[in-house]
């Protein structure tokens, strides 16, 4: 069994993980991530009771109950470099013995739903819409430093498109996980597939006065078609949050608030009704998740 040692497994001085500084205890097993550190507040404001509250660096932790239910809202800042951060520190807080360093023999799992704000790239899914992430493809560059998610049936034709249109690194593919899916799932929400990227500027195709490597991005992601498979929206964490979800052992889902249409150029003039509709939407679905 390795032991981690100081350097690897670093803590504070008072024993907590080095950057989100909690234990298991102030912790539920059911995490809400947002991005914005001001928006856990957002969420935290349609809870019946709040027992612990946390700030470091971007991470603002909350911990309460809503309809009964125990939960927890994180924020990750934005990218993979901090989910990288915040998925291996969750699971050290539940899964390693932090006074000698050791994994511990039992495995809790955690249930993580990220509650994240998007943009479409095909011009019939509306701004406003909500989408869950069936799967996501990653563009980042996280995985390269992790064994690949395990392939999925359209993990070579992604590998292929980009192989072809782009001179990038290979693509990975992962899916979230298909129970969270289905409890989830609801008529007024739509599933898709969510591309995650490594910036918000150059990376999702914007060019403001720098110029960039491939001005037809858009264009080249809406004509991937594999089956009824095709990416639906951009966002900056969920590839990252399923793949680290699926080494570690975790149940991972993200739900999209989708603001923007990057194929239209419409933004959403009612983002924060948007935003609230999803929160409620979440929250109600998690009363019924099982512990």
């Amino acid at each position: 069994m390795k032991k981690n040692t100081p350097a690897e497994l670093i803590l504070n001085p008072d024993g907590t993980i080095y950057h989100l500084g909690v234990t298991a205890a102030a912790l539920s097993s059911c995490i809400l991530t947002v991005g914005d550190p001001e928006r856990v507040a957002s969420v935290t404001a349609h809870f019946d009771h709040i027992e612990m509250e946390h700030h470091k660096r971007e991470f603002t932790i909350v911990t309460g109950s809503y309809k009964g239910k125990r939960l927890t809202v994180l924020s990750t800042g934005m990218g993979t470099d901090n989910i990288d951060i915040v998925l291996n520190e969750l699971d050290a807080i539940f899964n390693i013995n932090l006074e000698n360093g050791t994994p511990k023999t039992k495995i809790t799992p955690l249930t993580i739903i990220r509650l994240g704000t998007s943009g479409s790239i095909q011009p019939d899914i509306p701004v406003d819409t909500l989408l869950l992430s069936q799967c996501a493809v990653g563009v980042d560059a996280l995985l390269q430093f992790y064994p690949p998610p395990k392939p999925l049936a359209f993990s070579d034709a992604v590998a292929t498109y980009f192989k072809t249109q782009f001179d990038l690194a290979s693509p990975y593919t992962v899916g979230g996980s298909a129970a969270l899916l289905k409890h989830f799932q609801a008529p007024a929400v739509q599933t898709g597939v969510t591309i995650t990227h490594p910036g918000f500027y150059g990376p999702q195709g914007r060019q403001l006065r720098t110029p960039i490597r491939y001005p037809q991005w858009i264009d080249q992601l809406q004509a991937f078609k594999w089956k009824d498979k095709r990416l639906t929206n951009f966002d900056m964490e969920t590839a990252g949050i399923y793949a680290l979800a699926e080494h570690l052992g975790h149940r991972a889902l993200a739900v999209n608030a989708l603001l923007a249409n990057r194929a239209t150029g419409v933004f959403s003039t009612q983002a924060e009704g948007t935003i609230e509709r999803m929160i409620k939407y979440v929250l109600e679905a998690c009363t019924t998740l099982p512990d």
